[in-house]
């Protein structure tokens, strides 16, 4: 049993190198994106299915309430949290169309719709990340494996190169958290003193 674990925290970390190897610089280009969008008056809009359902709620409440600092709230909405919505879009037109349609009703241009999707492939975030990019949002994408055919259609493109579910998902909560502090640095950080 003890081998299993090794092995599991080695792949983990192997994975996380990776990543951080192949995304370093998209990361900082997609904390500033959230930045000026937030600094614009804007918000971020995020969602997924399943552990990236979680992931999406996790992080948006890191946003409105806190992070590591304290500072005002940020807007932010997971897009899967309100299950009347979500049954009534699924139920009434189609499964595939129950972020999309959010994203018509809430968002505005200039707001950041990130989508995330271990495959790369939900019909769902397809759907709603190409209705974002219809209306002026700026699209993100949180993916594993190949990308998916999120990554041709998404502004910026965070991919973990792995076929591993539970992997991609330790990826993504991960980066996820480090774009969560550096937004805060970038909106929040005090001058030195001189």
């Amino acid at each position: 049993m003890e081998n299993i674990i090794v092995k599991i925290f080695r792949e983990s970390s192997e994975v996380k190198e990776r990543f951080l190897n192949d995304n370093l610089l998209k990361i900082v280009e997609v904390v500033e994106v959230l930045t000026a969008a937030l600094k614009g008056g804007n918000k971020i809009l995020l969602f997924g299915n399943g552990g990236s359902a979680a992931d999406a709620q996790h992080l948006a409440a890191e946003f409105v309430n806190r992070f590591l600092i304290e500072r005002p709230p940020l807007p932010a909405v997971a897009l899967t949290t309100d299950t009347s919505v979500i049954t009534s879009i699924g139920n009434d037109y189609d499964f595939s169309e129950v972020f999309a349609k959010q994203i018509r009703a809430l968002g505005i241009a200039g707001d950041v719709a990130w989508g995330i999707s271990t495959s790369g492939r939900s019909r769902n975030v397809i759907k709603g990340l190409e209705q974002a990019r219809r209306m002026g949002l700026v699209t993100v994408g949180l993916t594993g494996g190949d990308g998916g055919e999120i990554k041709g259609i998404v502004d910026y493109l965070l991919n973990v190169d792995s076929t591993s579910t539970p992997r991609i998902q330790e990826v993504h909560i991960t980066v996820g958290h480090v774009i969560c502090q550096l937004v805060d640095l970038r909106l929040f950080q005090r001058p030195d003193p001189v």
